[in-house]
């Protein structure tokens, strides 16, 4: 288990990035043969991406849910993940296809993404007795003071306007 920080933290990250959330749904649990694949393929692409920094890919974080899986991943940019996305070389291109060609539309797993593009300064994120988690874990973790103390001021942090001082 991941140790626990004490105290209030934010994450920082002076770029722009990309946050892509994917998962699978099981619709028919009896459709073992139809469901396992499509959940052991993750398994390799993450590996594959925490080997290869270079390919854009930040973090992710893993959530288990009665029917399905779901990750929330952190991209350097858009462009990044598109690559992985269509790339040969990749494992996410052979996976889709098999996907397609296994279960296509017969209903048997249900799959998802969706794609946010975030402009520098233009998220917020709060952490408060936690492990080094999320956008802080694929970015910077750092303490919740001063002009990150606030959700209004984590906001507010402009490209030419200071740090709202503490009061």
């Amino acid at each position: 288990m991941a140790q626990v920080v004490d105290g209030r933290y934010t994450a920082r990250t002076d770029e722009p990035f990309v946050v892509f959330t994917i998962g699978m749904r099981i619709n028919r649990p009896l459709a073992i043969r139809k469901w396992l694949p499509t959940f052991r393929a993750m398994g390799p692409m993450l590996r594959e991406l925490y080997r290869h920094p270079e390919k854009g890919f930040l973090g992710a974080e893993t959530f288990v849910y009665w029917p399905g899986v779901a990750l929330l991943q952190y991209w350097r940019s858009f462009e990044d993940l598109e690559r992985f996305a269509r790339s040969q070389d990749d494992p996410h291109l052979p996976a889709w296809q098999r996907f397609n060609k296994t279960v296509g539309s017969d209903g048997s797993v249900g799959i998802f993404h969706e794609t946010f593009i975030v402009e520098r300064g233009n998220y917020e994120a709060m952490y408060g007795n936690m492990p080094i988690f999320g956008l802080a874990k694929a970015t910077e973790h750092v303490r919740a003071i001063g002009g990150r103390e606030t959700a209004r001021r984590r906001l507010m942090r402009g490209e030419n306007e200071p740090a709202v001082p503490s009061s």
